[in-house]
C-alpha cells in the first residue's frame, strides 16, 4: 500500500470511530427521554390548577396550550422518527383539547412522552442512520429527528419556567443527569 492508501484508510477509519461515538445508541436515547419525562411532569405538578390557563401575554399560549404543543410535536417528530403511527394530527392537541386541566393535561403529556420512549425502544441500532422526511419536506436521519424533538421539548418546557414565575411558583431544579 502506498502512504496515500494507508493515510486514506486511517482516516477513514479515525472518521467512523468518531461518527460511532458522537451518535447515541437506543438505550442512551430512551434513557435521555425518561429523564425529559420526569423533569417535565415536575413542572405539570409544580404548576397550581389555576396556572394552566395562564398566559404571560394575550399573544401566546397558556401553559396548558404549551404543554400541548410540546406533546404535539413529541408525536409528530417521533411518528417520523420511528415509523409508528401518531394517534393524533399534527396540532391537534393544542388546538382541539377543551379540557385544559392540570390532570388532562398530564395525562395527555405523559402519554406523548410514552409514544416517544416505546417507539424508540422498538428501533434498530441501524435504523438510527435511515433518512426519514419530517413533515413532508425536511430529509435526515432518524437520529437527527429525534434530536430535533428532544431539543424542541426542552425549548418549550424551559419556556415554562416563566409561567412558573409569574404563578409565584419555584421552578423544579434542572436534570441535566
Amino acid at each position: 500500500m502506498t502512504k496515500i492508501n494507508v493515510i486514506t484508510t486511517l482516516c477513514l477509519l479515525l472518521g467512523l470511530v468518531q461518527f460511532s461515538q458522537a451518535q447515541m445508541t437506543i438505550e442512551e436515547n430512551v434513557k435521555e427521554w425518561e429523564r425529559a419525562k420526569v423533569y417535565t411532569k415536575e413542572y405539570l405538578d409544580a404548576m397550581p390548577e389555576s396556572g394552566y390557563s395562564l398566559k404571560p401575554t394575550a399573544e401566546i399560549r397558556s401553559f396548558a396550550q404549551q404543554m400541548l404543543h410540546l406533546t404535539d410535536a413529541n408525536y409528530g417528530f417521533a411518528s417520523a422518527a420511528t415509523g409508528e403511527k401518531s394517534p393524533y394530527g399534527m396540532g391537534e392537541l393544542e388546538k382541539s383539547t377543551t379540557d385544559l386541566s392540570k390532570a388532562n393535561v398530564t395525562k395527555l403529556v405523559l402519554a406523548g412522552y410514552d409514544f416517544v420512549i416505546e417507539g424508540i425502544k422498538k428501533l434498530k441500532p441501524t435504523q438510527l442512520n435511515e433518512k426519514v422526511k419530517v413533515f413532508g419536506r425536511f430529509e435526515m436521519t432518524r437520529a437527527m429527528v429525534l434530536a430535533k424533538d428532544f431539543e424542541h421539548q426542552t425549548h418549550h418546557r424551559g419556556q415554562t419556567t416563566v409561567y412558573l414565575r409569574l404563578a409565584g411558583v419555584t421552578p423544579p431544579q434542572e436534570k441535566l443527569f
